[in-house]
């Protein structure tokens, strides 16, 4: 540690139970290949949900000021909120970089950062950082509201309900693109669109809506590109708005949301926006960054150029704002 208190090593915040316990497994050789690249590191492990926000945030007033999350999507967000919830620093003071032990990793798809260990270790060597754009949601929980920050993309509807299927399955160890394409088979036939306001900044509309994505980034459902016109830094939300579409339209049209091109569907609508207000006349459900939050009504509010990440500079995309 520096004399001014501040810590040059880095905090590695290890999640085990990532990947339906991979990172348990991995975390010998994940340990073994910092000190190889020789990453000065000390590590914590997470216990329980919610866990990571508490230890970001201890560590942080201990005077680290780079974060390795070593974990999946949810680990990652929960060291954002933790990064966002302490007091003694602003938020890009502190470097966020991420290795990959999850069953989504959406995240690193958009920033090309590798899910190979040695390789994703390698770019947290080169400290090549960006700093991005980050979303607040306020939801309701029980008879009051709460909130949550995100880095990637908060789904609702039909998203979240999948989300809140898939988190069930994962606590209970089972966790695979199967679990989820089953969730996803078994939501079909239980969700239906909802008549709902939504207010993109000044802008009111009215839609019956099966799904909506608010993205900062591009991907999210372990590989759909929901938010294929997402910019991370342009201070700006993508919503995806796909309407009252039949259940059979879904199934013929899943290719769409992987190869980017959901936004030409007849039924889906892109829009743009800092604050976004999304009131379905029924409670629906939520996820951010893959983690089961709360329900209805939400307000989605972006917080420009506030996370400091490490990214792979070399395949980093070309539409940034400046």
């Amino acid at each position: 540690m520096e004399k001014s208190g501040i810590e040059t090593r880095w905090l590695a915040v290890v999640n085990p139970n990532a990947g339906v316990k991979k990172c348990q497994r991995d975390w010998k050789k994940i340990a073994l290949l910092l000190e190889k690249h020789q990453v000065n590191f000390h590590a914590v492990f997470t216990e329980k949900r919610g866990h990571a926000i508490e230890l970001t945030k201890e560590y942080i007033e201990k005077g680290f000021r780079k974060i390795i999350s070593v974990g999946g999507d949810g680990t990652l967000n929960e060291v954002v909120n933790g990064v966002f919830r302490q007091t003694c620093c602003v938020t890009t003071d502190i470097s966020i970089a991420v290795i990959s032990v999850g069953t989504g990793n959406d995240w690193v798809r958009t920033f090309n950062i590798p899910n190979d260990y040695s390789k994703s270790i390698a770019l947290i060597v080169k400290e090549d950082t960006f700093i991005q754009d980050a979303g607040m949601v306020s939801f309701a929980n029980g008879p009051g509201m709460n909130s949550r920050y995100f880095i990637n993309m908060a789904g609702l509807g039909f998203d979240g309900l999948v989300a809140q299927k898939t988190n069930a399955d994962k606590d209970l160890g089972r966790a695979n693109p199967l679990v989820y394409f089953k969730n996803i088979f078994l939501s079909l036939f239980t969700f239906n669109s909802v008549p709902t306001r939504i207010v993109v900044d000044n802008t009111e509309m009215h839609h019956y809506i099966f799904s909506a994505g608010v993205g900062i980034g591009q991907f999210n459902g372990g590989g759909m590109k929901q938010a294929p016109n997402a910019i991370p830094n342009d201070g700006l939300f993508d919503l995806t708005l796909i309407k009252d579409m039949s259940k059979w339209a879904v199934i013929a049209n899943v290719n769409r949301l992987y190869n980017g091109t959901i936004g030409k569907h007849k039924k889906v609508d892109l829009h743009k926006g800092r604050q976004i207000i999304i009131e379905p006349e029924t409670p629906v459900l939520m996820e951010a960054d893959g983690e089961s939050l709360g329900q209805s009504p939400f307000t989605f509010t972006v917080i420009p150029k506030s996370l400091r990440v490490v990214i792979n500079k070399e395949k980093l995309f070309t539409n940034t704002s400046s």
